[in-house]
């Protein structure tokens, strides 16, 4: 089941990887910026990493961005979100999205199944 054919949000993940590291190597300073101020704006602080990770995976399903949802999908399974915590943070971006909302809050709940599985798996 750990195929790449059988995880879409691997794939989307791996699809990424090149493109992205061709424009850091263009870009680096912007790039390295960027990567610092996620990892300031992710930190534990008065919120906790994981309702940042709700928050970043609901804004990523209002924006229909796949390599968001799959970035902060990885990012909830990682931080301990559960599953049940995300699906009603994604029937708050259901609520404020409408449509969209339900299209796109599926497919970042499906991505964060995907990953939840890689991290039970490594325990």
């Amino acid at each position: 089941m750990h195929d790449d054919q059988h995880q879409p949000w691997h794939q989307v993940q791996e699809d990424l990887r090149q493109p992205a590291r061709d424009l850091r190597t263009m870009i680096p300073e912007v790039l390295k910026s960027y990567g610092s101020m996620h990892h300031a704006a992710m930190a534990d602080g008065e919120l906790t990493t994981s309702t940042k990770e709700l928050i970043a995976l609901a804004v990523a399903v209002a924006l229909k961005c796949d390599g968001c949802i799959t970035s902060h999908a990885r990012g909830a399974a990682r931080a301990g979100v559960t599953r049940q915590a995300i699906a009603e943070a994604l029937g708050v971006t259901i609520l404020l999205s409408g449509g969209p909302g339900t299209v796109y809050g599926p497919r970042a709940l499906q991505a964060f199944d995907e990953f939840l599985a890689d991290y039970q798996s490594q325990e």
